[in-house]
């Protein structure tokens, strides 16, 4: 399992994000940005807005999906 943070895949906070694979940690990132703005974090609204539009943009998109996969190979397992 790897740990990434809310800000290394685009949020504002460092809270912890884990996953085995980068799919995973995408997904948890999702799930915390909508539990945060859920709870009423204005500081996470951007993020989760980016994230639910992201496809949008299909190039943008995968050059972040690119980068993002990068950044968690790049991470050693705990």
């Amino acid at each position: 399992m790897k740990t990434m943070t809310c800000s290394q895949l685009g949020g504002p906070c460092e809270e912890p994000v884990r996953g085995d694979t980068a799919d995973d940690v995408i997904k948890a990132q999702d799930r915390h940005l909508k539990d945060a703005v859920k709870t009423g974090d204005t500081t996470h609204e951007q993020a989760h807005q980016e994230m639910k539009g992201r496809w949008k943009h299909p190039r943008r998109s995968m050059e972040w999906y690119s980068s993002t996969k990068k950044a968690f190979a790049a991470i050693s397992e705990l």
